[in-house]
This record gives structure tokens, sequence and C-alpha cells, in this order.
């Protein structure tokens, strides 16, 4: 890889276990943030004294930032390292941990979450460094047990966030992800190598601002529209004012000398369509196994009249469980039968398993049957090549772009998801939400064949 200064055939066995030992400890203290927290956050708005519509913003300030973050971090570690950049993301999240345990009141979290949220690149570092210090076939494994975490700690996570809530106090929860996150910080430090070091040059802040600033307006466009409907002014100004930075973005793009990703790159078939297949997977799928399946099985009269925590265990948990097995195999296979193949067999997978659930929607045994089948398909294929194909379509000159777009897609296309069935689930009619999801995933799958390997591929089946 251009610029990297880690040979990989000349790094040790036991180098190798350190670095990822490291890196697994970096992402799980940031995927705590997000599925830890989740089940604490009414013991937040209790013990802080507010609404629980303000501890909700908080969560999503902590999603925004860290979608944006992943943007700005990826390409940015180009630059001046990605070690470097890993390390002060783990300690910025480190004293955001620190903050919010102690956090007095909702305005001091909101900050505390910020700050937390501003380590969301630490993913897309972990699978560049893999890529720059693993051989190819390494790196599909490791690969796919870091996405694998992406998803959730086999479901753990949230059920240990919810027992230390009911038991200590929300304020434990962020201590353990503090602690998680100094130890990271640290082995980070010491045993993860400086890649991609020496390149120097200028870091574009015209587009990241541009491109960044769109984002925002789109994913808080999105989330206006799914609560006040996408007619409304709000809603309409934010995602007209994100398609006007994206025109600045693209006209950035072609006149700086160091893009943040060249106009050439945005038009070719290893960039959009990928990035399209991630935004419209994650829009088909993350909604059902997110949103859709845990309103249907709560729903007394409609649903299953399930509790929050026996839903959780029943479609929840499996998939995510499944997926953290799943992966690490999806990662080993890729590189050697092709990143795309295992790619669209997962969509395949994923929309067979999408149309049993709306067709037997009223079983939850069938359902979790499906949802059995997401697990493998959508967690753990799908979940781990759109992932890998981030770092191995990314251009050379600009290896750390595409991970960042991709998973801003990631965000993007989990909240468009929800804003598209939202209306639906909320008249009861989850068959209609199902085939929805199935639709879309659908256009996923046809997106994913228009995905073009660049010319040379390092010898890697792409």
């Amino acid at each position: 890889m251009v610029g990297s200064v880690v040979d990989r055939p000349a790094a040790t066995r036991q180098r190798t276990g350190l670095v990822l030992t490291a890196l697994i400890i970096g992402v799980v203290s940031f995927q705590l943030n997000a599925t830890m927290v989740t089940p604490a956050m009414p013991d937040i708005a209790r013990t802080l004294g507010t609404t629980t519509d303000l501890v909700g913003l908080s969560q999503t300030m902590f999603l925004l930032i860290g979608g944006l973050a992943g943007v700005v971090l990826s390409r940015l570690s180009d630059h001046v390292g990605r070690r470097k950049v890993l390390v002060i993301s783990l300690l910025v999240m480190s004293a955001g941990s620190l903050i919010a345990m102690l956090a007095p009141n909702i305005g001091v979290l909101i900050a505390a979450r910020v700050l937390q949220g501003a380590s969301g690149a630490t993913f897309q570092l972990t699978y560049l460094i893999l890529r720059d210090v693993l051989s190819p076939k390494q790196f599909g494994q490791a690969l796919g047990l870091v996405t694998a975490i992406n998803g959730g700690v086999g479901g753990l996570d949230g059920l240990a966030g919810g027992a230390l809530a009911d038991t200590v106090g929300f304020r434990a929860v962020f201590a353990v992800i503090l602690g998680l996150g100094v130890i990271a910080a640290l082995l980070a430090g010491r045993f993860v190598p400086e890649t991609h070091a020496g390149t120097g040059g200028r870091m574009d802040w015209a587009g990241a601002v541009a491109l960044t600033g769109a984002l925002a307006a789109l994913n808080l466009g999105i989330s206006q529209g799914n609560d006040q409907g996408w007619l409304s002014p709000l809603a309409l100004g934010l995602l007209i004012g994100g398609a006007v930075l994206l025109a600045v973005f693209w006209r950035v793009e072609n006149r700086v000398g160091e893009p943040l990703m060249a106009a050439r790159h945005l038009r070719s078939r290893q960039v959009w369509p990928l990035v399209a297949t991630t935004l419209l997977a994650l829009t088909g799928v993350f909604c059902a196994i997110n949103f859709t399946v845990v309103l249907l099985s709560q729903d007394e009269q409609l649903g299953y009249g399930m509790n929050a925590t026996l839903s959780a265990l029943m479609f929840l948990a499996p998939p995510a469980v499944i997926g953290l097995a799943s992966g690490p195999v999806a990662g080993w296979l890729a590189p050697r039968v092709g990143w795309r193949l295992v790619l669209r067999v997962g969509l395949a997978l994923s929309i067979a398993s999408l149309v049993f659930a709306a067709a037997f929607a009223d079983s939850r045994w069938l359902v979790f049957a499906a949802f059995i089948g997401l697990g493998i398909g959508y967690n753990g294929l799908v979940m781990t090549t759109l992932s890998g194909l981030g770092v191995v379509l990314s251009p050379e000159e600009s290896p750390g772009a595409l991970p960042g777009m991709n998973g801003a897609a990631f965000g993007i296309g989990a909240s468009l998801g929800i804003g598209i069935v939202a209306p639906t689930v909320d008249g009861g009619d989850y068959h209609t939400a199902l085939w929805i999801s199935v639709a879309v995933t659908a256009l996923a799958l046809v997106a994913s064949f228009l995905i073009k390997p660049p010319s040379t591929t390092d010898g890697e089946n792409v």
C-alpha cells in the first residue's frame, strides 16, 4: 500500500496478536458507547431529572458526530499517520466518558457524548491499520471479527448495560467504557505500528467541511422528516441544504490539489456503487432488525406482546451472536472466492430471510427463524464485505477516503430506513414494513452488480 511503513510479511505472529488485541479493545470500547448506553437511557433521565427526549438527543449527537468524525479522521490519517489519529481519538473518547460519568446535568452529558462521538473513526482506522499490517487473507479474517463487533458484542453488551443501570446506575456504564478506552489508548500507543506516516500533504479541509456539513444536514433532515413529516419546512430545508452542500463538495474536489477524494474516483464504479450498495443495504435491513421487529414483538394488540427484555433475547441477541461467529468466516472466505461474490450471496440470503419474515409476520417463531438467516446473511456476510470493500477499493492516493464515506453511508442508511418504514409501522402494518425492507434490499443487490474492481488488486480476489 502506498505510504505504508509496515512490511506485512515481516510482521511476527506475536506482534500481530498484540496489534489485534489493542485494536479489538479499541473498537469494543467505542461500540459500547452505543450498545451499552442504550438500555441505561431511562436511568439517565431519572438520575439527571430530565426528559427521555433530551437523553435521546445525547445519543443522536454521539451517532451523528461519530459518523462525521469517521469521514474526516480516516482521511486525515493518510497525512499524519493512523496510530496517531487512533490514539488521540481514544483519549478524547475517554475524556468524554469521564465527563459523562460525572455529569451533573443533561447539558454536560450531551457535551460529553459529543466528545465520545469524536472517536467515530475507530472502526475505519482499525480497518486501515489491519490492511496495512496483514496479508490480504489475514486481513479478511481479522476484519470479519472486527465488523461483527460493530453489530454489538453478541448481545451481551446491551444486557450488561441494562444490568449495571438497574443495580448501580448509569455512571457505572460510563466507568466501564472509560476503563476500556484508557486501556485501548495505552495498548495502541505501545503496540500498534505507525502506518502511512510519511505521506505528508495537505488535508482538504474545505472539502471536509462541505461533506460533513452535507451529511449532517441530510441526517438531521431524515430525522426531522421522521418526526414532523417529510414535507415539513425544517425537514425540506435541511434536505435541500444537504444537497446544496454536496454540490459544493463536488466543486471543491474538482479544484483543490489534494482533494478528500478526486472527482474521477467519485465517478468511478469502484466508489459510488459501493456507497450506494451500503446505503441501500442499511436502509433495507437495519430498520427491520432494530425497529420493525422490535415494535412488532412488543405490540400487545397486533404483535406478540413481549416485554423489552424478552424481545431483545429472542430477536436481537441471536442475530448478533450468529454475526459474531459468521463474520470471521465471511472474512476468511471473501479474499479466496471474491469480496463481491460473498456480498451478493449475503444480500440474496438477507432478501430471502426478509421475504420469509414478511410472509409469516404473524408467527413469532417463523420470524425468529428468518432473523437467524439475517444473522448469517446480513450481520455476517454483508456487513463484513461492505466494510472490507471500503478498504480494498479505496484509491491508493487517498486510502482513508472511501472507508470514511462508506461508514457515513452506514449511518445515513440506518436513519433513512427507519424514516421510511416508521409511518407504516406506526399504523400497525408490519407486513408492509417488512416488504418495504425486501424491496430496498433487492435494490442493494442490483447496485452490488455495478461495483467494479480496480485494474490492480495486489493479487486479491475482489
